[in-house]
């Protein structure tokens, strides 16, 4: 009896024992499970925080894409332009909460918090930096929801592009004036003679009289222009009024592109000394014609390489010109002087830089696509040729009387004065393989996205 009085109350304390172990259990699955709740929490603003940055990165290339950068502006000052362009073009579009700001000390463009989302607080910020040099950038996105932030990473290059002016046969700036029986063909196909007239400075964007012929379409630039067109006058194959069915008006502005002769300043050689020098059946090799010399060449004149020439000069070629690369001059583009001016009023043979002797002329033989380069300084044709090659780029281009033959470019004029054709001209198009960086041009740099630099650094 003694014995089994002593057990009394053991259930009792047993089962206290079991309440206890229970409820430590139950205390600690209780915290595990809001440890797991909070952990799963934190993945998800952490996933909701790399969306955030990987939304940025869209948001930015959407907005980076489109930007040029003029090949004039120096490397070291592309971030700045890229910011400039960039938050203009985030104004024009009325966008306000997406703002550029460009840091001069730190050579940084930086795009402060952008919210996405304000319930879950998600936003994301930008800052685009140079790469290891001045030809590539590397921005970071930086993604953030509540607390949690994640980071992205991502490098772009500067990629050369044509400009889209070369995609003309003829490209003016002023109006364009056709009389006589002028025909502008295409070699291969009508697309090839193709017209752009921008002639802002002019109602009268186009005439044509006579017995003139376009065989591509005309787009001109200026919404208020007017065209006047002969009976007899055609574009595109339609004559008459029928030729306004392939002219388009009010179109976008074509850029043109910078010429930049200066570049070829380091090829020249020989400097003309017209007091000494003979301007009868020469031949010149990489030679200067200094301002104010005005020569006079006649007989069989011969330029290879380059003849370059400074402001102001009146350079002519009365009998037949054989040129073997390029014709440069040093005129002013914005202001035209009346006072420079190059004539040819013979026959024309031209032959691009790449046939020239490597091991004579080096480097310019790579310089291609282009036979005169002469800002600042009008131009003139009056006799024929079998072929020139390369682009004729002038503030200022005629051709006259018999003047014609195949021009493998475009013929591109900047000014604003009326461009003419005028006798017998007949210039044939051939742009198949032209370049769309003809040498001399300033390029047009772009962003161009690495989709394979993506990473997710620390954040």
């Amino acid at each position: 009896m003694t014995g089994s009085k002593s057990r009394k109350g053991a259930a009792l304390i047993l089962s206290m024992i079991f309440v206890l172990i229970f409820s430590a259990l139950a205390a600690s699955i209780a915290t595990l499970s809001g440890t797991n709740v909070q952990i799963s929490d934190n993945q998800r603003h952490a996933n909701q925080a790399l969306v955030s940055a990987q939304s940025g990165l869209d948001v930015m290339r959407y907005h980076l894409s489109g930007i040029k950068v003029p090949g004039t502006v120096e490397p070291a000052n592309r971030l700045q332009a890229i910011a400039l362009q960039l938050q203009s073009k985030l104004s024009s579009a009325g966008i306000t909460n997406v703002v550029s700001n460009y840091d001069a000390s730190a050579k940084t463009v930086t795009v402060p918090s952008v919210l996405l989302d304000s319930e879950s607080g998600q936003a994301f910020n930008a800052v685009i930096a140079y790469g290891p040099d001045y030809n590539s950038l590397t921005m970071d996105i930086t993604g953030t929801s509540r607390q949690v932030g994640k980071k992205i990473r991502v490098d772009f290059n500067f990629a050369t592009v044509g400009n889209p002016i070369f995609d003309w046969g003829i490209a003016t700036k002023g109006p364009l004036n056709m009389q006589g029986n002028v025909e502008v063909e295409g070699f291969n196909e009508n697309i090839e003679a193709s017209v752009y007239i921008e002639s802002f400075n002019s109602i009268l964007a186009l005439q044509m009289t006579g017995k003139s012929s376009i065989a591509g379409k005309v787009t001109i630039a200026n919404s208020a222009a007017s065209v006047d067109i002969s009976n007899s006058s055609s574009v595109f194959g339609g004559q008459g009024a029928a030729a306004m069915n392939h002219i388009k008006i009010g179109d976008a502005p074509c850029e043109f592109p910078t010429p930049n002769p200066a570049q070829f300043v380091q090829y020249i050689q020989h400097t003309f000394n017209p007091a000494v020098d003979s301007t009868s059946n020469v031949t010149l090799t990489n030679v200067e014609i200094p301002a104010n010399a005005n020569p006079s060449f006649s007989g069989h004149a011969v330029i290879r390489g380059i003849m370059y020439i400074r402001a102001p000069n009146v350079v002519s070629f009365t009998g037949n010109a054989e040129i073997h690369g390029l014709i440069l001059a040093e005129g002013d583009l914005d202001s035209p002087s009346p006072a420079n001016f190059l004539d040819f009023g013979g026959t024309v043979d031209s032959y691009d830089a790449s046939t020239l002797p490597p091991e004579q002329f080096g480097s310019l033989t790579e310089k291609t696509g282009t036979f005169i380069l002469a800002p600042g300084f009008r131009c003139c044709f009056r006799g024929d040729f079998a072929a020139l090659n390369g682009v004729i780029a002038a503030s200022g281009v005629e051709f006259h009387g018999n003047a014609g033959g195949t021009i493998n470019g475009s013929v591109i004029n900047y000014s604003d004065d009326c461009m003419s054709l005028a006798g017998n001209t007949d210039l044939v198009f051939n742009r198949s393989g032209m370049q769309k960086c003809p040498a001399g041009f300033e390029p047009t740099n772009v962003l161009e996205f690495l989709p394979s630099s993506y990473s997710e650094p620390p954040f």
